[in-house]
C-alpha cells in the first residue's frame, strides 16, 4: 500500500513537471512581447525596454524556467502583470468561488443521477428508464454552453427565478451549479443504471430474495451498496473536473473564480497569472486522480490484497 502511494505521488510529480515545462515554452514561443501588450500601443521603445527588464523577460530562457520552477514549489507564483497582485492572492480569493460552484455542481449531479440511475434500472425497458437515459443522454451530449444559455434564457430572462448572472448570494450559484453539472449528472445515471443492472443478475442478490429480504432491502443494502463502488470512483474524479473544468461556466455567468482569471489572463498575455492558474487547475485533476486511486482501494478489499485491479 504505502509502495502504491509513494509510486502514484511520484508519478503525479513528474506529470506536473511536465506540464509546467510544457506550459513555459508554450507561452515564450508565442510571438510579442507581454511587455508591449501591458504598455499598450502608446508605450515607446524604452518604456518597452524597462519593463521587459523588470520583468526579468530579458534573461536566458533556461534561467527563467529555473526561477519560475522555484517560486512554484515555495508558492510564489509571481506578480500578475495586468492586475499588479501577487497570483497567489488573487487565486486564493477565487478559488473559494470556484469551490463553492463545483460543490453544488457536483452535489446536484450526484443527488439526480444516481436517484434517476437506480430509478430506470428498477424500471428497466419502461417508460421511465426511456425517459432518464434519453434525458441523460442529453446531458452527456448538450455542450455547457447551450445549456447555460437556455437555462439563462428561460429560468432567468423569461420567468425570472433566479440572478441571470453576477455574484448576488446563494441564489447567484443554482443556474452555473446545473449548467456545470447537468453532463456530470448523465453520465452517473448510466453508469449507475448499467452497474446496478449487472449486480441484480448476481447470485447472492438472489440468495438476499430467498432469505426474506424485502425488495427494497436487496436493492439498497446489497445490490446499490455494490454497484456504487465504480460510481464512487467517477464521483472523484468529477469532482477534481468540476473544480478545473469551470472556465465557460464561469464566464457566461460572471463568477469571479479560477476559470474566469485564467480567461482574463490569456486575453491580457499575462504570463504568470495564466501559468498559475493552469498549474493550479492541473494540479487539482491529479491530486482527484489519486484520490480516486486512494478511495477504490480502501473501498475494495481485494486491491489491499493484492487481487484487485491494478
Amino acid at each position: 500500500m504505502k509502495k502504491k502511494l509513494l509510486s502514484r505521488l511520484g508519478q503525479s510529480l513528474i506529470a506536473l513537471l511536465g506540464v509546467a515545462l510544457l506550459l513555459f515554452l508554450m507561452l515564450r514561443v508565442v510571438p510579442g512581447n507581454p511587455a508591449a501588450v501591458m504598455m499598450g500601443e502608446h508605450g515607446d521603445n524604452a518604456a518597452i525596454a524597462r519593463m521587459t527588464a523588470e520583468l526579468g523577460l530579458d534573461q536566458p530562457i533556461l534561467t527563467q524556467f529555473f526561477r519560475y520552477i522555484g517560486d512554484c514549489f515555495t508558492g510564489n507564483f509571481g506578480t500578475s502583470y495586468s492586475l499588479s497582485k501577487p497570483v497567489a492572492e488573487l487565486m486564493g480569493g477565487a478559488f473559494l468561488n470556484t469551490l463553492w460552484l463545483a460543490l453544488a455542481a457536483a452535489l446536484f449531479a450526484w443527488i439526480l443521477g444516481i436517484a434517476c440511475g437506480v430509478i430506470a434500472a428498477v424500471r428497466k425497458n419502461g417508460i421511465l428508464d426511456h425517459l432518464f437515459m434519453g434525458v441523460s443522454l442529453m446531458g452527456v451530449s448538450i455542450p455547457v454552453f447551450l445549456t447555460a444559455m437556455i437555462l439563462q434564457y428561460f429560468i432567468a430572462f423569461r420567468l425570472h427565478w433566479l440572478p441571470i448572472a453576477g455574484m448576488d448570494g446563494w441564489k447567484s450559484f443554482i443556474l452555473p451549479a446545473i449548467a456545470l453539472g447537468w453532463n456530470s449528472a448523465g453520465s452517473v445515471a448510466r453508469l449507475v443504471r448499467s452497474t446496478l443492472l449487472d449486480i441484480l443478475q448476481e447470485d447472492y442478490i438472489d440468495t438476499a430474495r430467498a432469505k426474506g429480504r424485502s425488495q427494497l432491502g436487496v436493492l439498497v443494502f446489497h445490490a446499490l451498496r455494490n454497484a456504487m463502488l465504480p460510481v464512487v470512483t467517477m464521483m472523484a474524479l468529477q469532482l477534481s473536473g468540476l473544480l478545473s473544468g469551470a472556465v465557460i461556466t464561469e464566464t457566461m455567468f460572471s463568477i469571479n473564480g479560477i476559470g474566469r482569471l485564467a480567461v482574463q489572463a490569456i486575453s491580457g498575455r499575462d504570463i504568470p497569472l495564466l501559468q498559475g492558474t493552469v498549474l493550479f487547475s492541473t494540479a487539482v485533476v491529479i491530486l482527484g486522480n489519486l484520490g480516486a486511486d486512494l478511495l477504490y482501494t480502501v473501498l475494495d478489499p481485494r486491491i489491499r490484497k493484492g487481487g484487485g485491479p491494478q
